[in-house]
């Protein structure tokens, strides 16, 4: 029987056994096109136009150059991911988080494992707070949003 009491009678789409899975692989989808997307842009247009060797052989030049941009990317992926994740699912904490920050803590890991011989302290203590603050900020963004 379905919901309305009658053989034959279509079930909504958020009814359904899988809906909660669909709704996290849609988020994850959605953060990982936004992800690849705004790191390949970052890739061609800082690393090929302006990261020089001058510029990232300070810390500030390799802040401005590296870390800020992959937070804003990382922002983005969050934030992409949260608004794609739909209602009524959404509205589960653990649900959303999972929805937001999969997508940039699979990257992270994935990053780490094949960078790892030769990654120093600061890359590795840079790229976890690069990772924090991107998405929190993003997290932050996709919850103002929903309140408004």
């Amino acid at each position: 029987m379905t919901r309305y009491g009658y053989p034959g009678a279509s079930a909504r789409r958020d009814e359904g056994r899988g809906a909660a899975v669909f709704a996290l692989v849609r988020a994850w989808a959605a953060g990982i096109v936004v992800l690849l997307f705004t790191e390949y842009v970052q890739a061609t247009v800082v690393f090929d136009y302006l990261a020089t060797d001058s510029r990232l052989s300070s810390f500030s030049g390799r802040l401005l150059l590296i870390h800020l941009p992959n937070a804003l990317c990382v922002g983005l992926a969050v934030w992409a991911a949260g608004r794609v994740h739909r209602d009524p699912f959404r509205r589960s904490l653990p649900g959303h988080l999972a929805a937001t920050l999969v997508v940039p803590l699979a990257a992270q890991l994935l990053n780490l494992a094949l960078q790892w011989e030769r990654l120093a302290a600061e890359g590795l203590l840079m790229s976890n707070a690069v990772l924090a603050v991107g998405c929190v900020a993003g997290y932050a963004a996709d919850r103002l949003q929903e309140d408004n």
